[in-house]
């Protein structure tokens, strides 16, 4: 039998950015146009996928999800980088104006166009834990963000895109992972073909680490998930020895 895979996968403005390990080391790195490729390719070994897109949408009524109010509250000064999803119609519609108006209709407020840009990636995700249930065994929702957080043990000081926060998220994942910056190096040469950015790399290892075993544990914000009307838990994953709040 196959050694299970443990995945992490940041959808970034190239594609499905997709890192793979074992339960020791890493296995290899891709990037999907389409989520149900990569549901495809891993679903065979796949143990769990770790994913940076809103898993359990609200319908209607306050959109914040309990999830995300908790992130926002140990991330600190990178608060910001935890948006409030799209209530699930919302999600389906392909215009802003159309989905800003089933915003104010179904949640009574309005909709970032940094939350609409991302619908689309969440519908597709949405969709495929709809229509194939052995998925949602699976796929869990995390945020890079929160898991750096986790790795650093204190939140982070500077936004991804810069110097400092490059400097910040590789020594973060050198103190959880001694085989952070060579995997780095292994994930980027993998993605070289596409318009994919070093944050994009980071992010997806990220993720992967939280979804691969370790000694610290597998936690969620909240510890005790609500879920949304079609059974999908509604939080936000991530490892560390200690609760985070």
């Amino acid at each position: 039998m196959d050694e299970p895979l443990y995945v992490g996968v940041d959808w970034s403005p190239a594609g499905w950015v997709a890192v793979a390990f074992g339960r020791r080391e890493f296995e290899g790195a891709a990037v999907y146009e389409e989520v149900g490729d990569l549901w495809y390719d891993y679903e065979e070994q796949a143990h769990r996928i770790c994913i940076d897109v809103p898993i359990g949408l609200v319908e209607q009524g306050e959109p914040t999800r309990e999830a995300d109010r908790l992130a926002r509250k140990v991330l600190g000064s990178r608060r910001s980088a935890v948006f409030t999803p799209p209530v699930r119609e919302a999600t389906r519609k392909r215009r802003y104006p159309a989905a800003k108006r089933t915003m104010e209709r179904k949640a009574g407020t309005g909709l970032s166009k940094q939350a609409f840009a991302l619908s689309q990636g969440i519908a597709a995700v949405d969709e495929l834990l709809q229509e194939v249930p052995e998925s949602r065994e699976v796929f869990v929702e995390s945020h890079p963000e929160l898991c750096f957080r986790a790795f650093a043990g204190e939140p982070l000081d500077y936004a991804k895109e810069t110097a400092g926060g490059y400097a910040e998220r590789m020594r973060a994942l050198a103190e959880f992972d001694h085989d952070a910056p060579p995997t780095v190096q292994s994930v980027a040469e993998a993605v070289a073909g596409y318009e994919v950015l070093v944050d994009d790399v980071l992010d997806a290892i990220a993720l992967g680490y939280t979804a691969r075993p370790a000694s610290a544990e597998l936690r969620s914000l909240p510890p005790e998930p609500p879920t949304d009307a079609t059974g999908l838990p509604m939080r936000l994953c991530y490892r560390a020895d200690e609760p985070l709040a």
